[in-house]
């Protein structure tokens, strides 16, 4: 296809790139903006997804993986979420029309700092198979350093979830390390504007933290060093450390803000926290304080911890534990909306 680029709203994007996810089924892939991608699987796919057979969907555990389909008077909360497996891509000649398809779920998947694209694919291809679009939010390294651009950057990304191919879809948040920070970015205008931003808050049904980087300030500083330089990581944690002090009002006294945002978060749709005892960026006291605060506060909250993984690794070190929880967390999501509807 061509490069040519063109605007939509606050979108510039090249051509679409058909790809193929591991199951074999084929999903486009988009690039809304400089690290801001958008998976999808293609119209002919998403249609033949929705052709299962009579005893499939007759079954209540099969019936759920149905894509959502969302209006702007429809009720995210009482939708149906994911499966219990990916869903089937049957090849059939009986495809419905454009018109007729329904608006899939929206995953915002933020990632960790520098993660490679082979390593986002498995959870990008972990959601695509189960039902839902992927929304991929990557951070630099300088919204992180000076907290005003990571401000910045969580506007433009609220921006992208108002365009009409986004609103009014529900949407699961998973943040990955510093993808935690990049979305309490974004709890801060929630915060900071509920009434603007009452629908996003209403329609976010579930929000999972993996490897959230929490703790004191050297926590910070050693995951960036760990991330940019590992071969400098003593020299890199210093110097974060002294630049820390040296901007104190723009760095460190921002970062006790949003923690405290994080912890008050506008967002009260259950949560699913993974964490280890051993991970150097993350301080599990800190965590199991948080979740404790928050289930004081009414609402549900999960979580997977180990004796030792690596830091937003935990998929690949516990691929059948990791996995199994967060389908039974997934689960648990459309009992609670059905529930809630009661």
């Amino acid at each position: 296809m061509g490069n040519l680029l063109h605007t939509t709203g606050v979108f510039w994007t090249d051509s679409t790139v058909s790809e193929n996810d591991t199951n074999g089924g084929t999903f486009e892939t988009r690039r809304i903006r400089n690290r801001i991608t958008y998976y999808y699987y293609s119209t002919s796919t998403e249609a033949a997804a929705l052709c299962l057979s009579k005893d499939s969907i007759t079954s209540p555990s099969l019936r759920n993986i149905s894509p959502l389909s969302v209006s702007s008077s429809s009720d995210p909360s009482s939708a149906p979420l994911l499966s219990d497996s990916p869903l089937p891509l049957p090849v059939s000649s009986h495809i419905q029309s454009d018109s007729a398809l329904p608006s899939r779920p929206l995953l915002i998947f933020f990632s960790w700092l520098g993660a490679q694209p082979r390593a986002v694919a498995k959870y990008r291809d972990l959601y695509l198979q189960r039902g839902m679009d992927v929304l991929l939010v990557q951070s630099s390294v300088m919204h992180f350093l000076w907290p005003r651009w990571g401000l910045e950057y969580g506007s433009e990304v609220l921006k992208v979830l108002e365009e009409p191919q986004f609103l009014n879809r529900p949407v699961l948040v998973h943040s990955a390390s510093i993808g935690g920070y990049t979305f309490t970015q974004i709890l801060t205008h929630m915060a900071r504007e509920p009434e603007k931003h009452a629908g996003l808050t209403q329609r976010v049904i579930g929000h999972i933290y993996d490897s959230l980087v929490v703790g004191t300030l050297e926590h910070m500083a050693i995951g960036l060093g760990k991330t940019l330089v590992p071969r400098l990581e003593s020299l890199v944690r210093n110097a974060a450390m002294f630049y820390f002090w040296l901007f104190k009002s723009h760095t460190a006294d921002f970062y006790n803000s949003s923690i405290q945002v994080f912890r008050n978060s506008p967002i009260t749709a259950p949560a699913l926290f993974f964490f280890s005892e051993n991970d150097a960026l993350c301080n599990p006291l800190a965590v199991e304080n948080c979740i404790d605060l928050w289930r004081k506060r009414g609402v549900t909250v999960e979580s997977r911890k180990w004796k030792e993984s690596i830091h937003a690794a935990h998929m690949r070190c516990h691929p059948e534990d990791y996995v199994s929880t967060l389908q039974e967390y997934l689960k648990s999501l459309h009992a609670s909306s059905l529930k809630a509807k009661m």
